[in-house]
């Protein structure tokens, strides 16, 4: 398969399992009430302990970008990373479950699995200038698990997670690539 198949598969993959995880399983009743914090039918999984529905901010140590993550139920949600590297760019989506963490309010622990599509590029000096330049077949797409713990600060509209992050990935050079991919995130929640 060439690089534009496997990407079209894996977006076609992406978008139909995070629509999946979205709408649910279909057994969940109807409502005329409009969604709120109060009437959420899964409270007892773990809505006590994070009370934000966004939240944007950065991600450190491995796969380090920006993030923004959205629940689109009480104990589920969905995150984007955009990675940026002195050489590389990548997107990751994943989709997460949360649980209770110790009886805390505020902390939780997450798991969940997603993928990433990512570039690279080469330095290459120009006549003394450093520039980069992409290389053919220099496109991967990986699979990714997630599991971390994530503390929603009460006080302040801030989350602060820790996460291992590991991914296997394959490119079109036929490389393969598995990493643990560590992680220390800082977000801005609302």
């Amino acid at each position: 398969m060439k690089y534009k198949q496997l990407l079209s598969l894996a977006a076609a993959l992406f978008i139909g399992t995070a629509s999946a995880f979205a709408t649910g399983n279909g057994n969940e009743k109807e409502t005329t009430k409009p969604y709120t914090f109060a009437n959420n039918p899964y409270k007892s999984l773990s809505t006590q302990s994070y009370k934000y529905n966004t939240a944007i901010g950065i991600r450190g140590i491995g796969t380090s970008g920006l993030t923004i993550k959205h629940f689109t139920r009480a104990n589920r949600a969905v995150e984007g990373i955009v990675g940026f590297y002195p050489d590389a760019f990548s997107v990751t989506v994943l989709l997460e479950n949360y649980v209770n963490a110790f009886d805390q309010a505020g902390l939780n622990w997450y798991y969940g699995f997603g993928g990433h599509i990512a570039t690279q590029s080469d330095w290459v000096y120009y006549e003394n200038y450093r520039g980069y330049r992409r290389n053919e077949g220099d496109f991967g797409i990986g699979v990714d698990g997630i599991f971390g713990i994530e503390y929603k600060i009460n006080e302040v509209p801030i989350a602060v997670s820790l996460d291992v992050k590991p991914f296997l990935e394959v490119t079109t050079r036929g490389d393969a690539y598995l990493a643990l991919d560590p992680g220390l995130g800082v977000k801005f929640a609302f």
